[in-house]
């Protein structure tokens, strides 16, 4: 789902946000989204992240929404809260452009959890990338990289091999 939000005159925010339910407890999901070296193997989206979860490093991430060429960015981690959340900034040029906050939150749900991505687009640029139909690209890779990120898990949870 994409949401525009008013902030200012010529300035909105847009989000995007995808959740799915995983039948597997937050320590195995948690396993799976930070294990960053196993990310060429499963995740469609999110095709490589290097560097390490810990709050002021910066990640080199590298994305290919569907139908689009892939894109690298050096996002500055947020937080980090291990089987909780995890969230960075990602910037263009300079901050007030086009800013990307991008989270990861993990919720115990019943005997699994519930998996949340989401991201808040902010800056002068958000109206003329809404034109492009790149919010509706990354909507769909967030959509698929959570059903990746969940079959992944539950099989981990499992015991069986990848």
């Amino acid at each position: 789902m994409t949401t525009p939000r008013p902030v200012r005159t010529g300035v909105l925010i847009r989000e995007i946000r995808a959740e799915t339910i995983i039948d597997a407890s937050p320590a195995v999901v948690w396993r799976v989204l930070t294990d960053f070296a196993s990310y060429p193997d499963w995740n469609p989206f999110i095709i490589s992240i290097e560097g390490r979860p810990w709050v002021g490093t910066r990640l080199s991430v590298e994305i290919r929404p569907p139908g689009r060429k892939s894109m690298r960015f050096r996002p500055m981690v947020l937080r980090v809260a291990k089987d909780h959340e995890f969230r960075w900034i990602g910037r263009v040029l300079i901050a007030g452009i086009l800013d990307g906050e991008h989270r990861f939150t993990i919720v115990p749900e019943g005997g699994g959890s519930r998996f949340v991505q989401a991201e808040v687009f902010t800056g002068l640029l958000v109206p003329a990338v809404d034109l492009t139909g790149t919010f509706r690209a990354t909507h769909l890779g967030f959509l698929l990289m959570n059903r990746a990120l969940r079959e992944r898990a539950e099989l981990l949870a499992t015991g069986k091999p990848f």
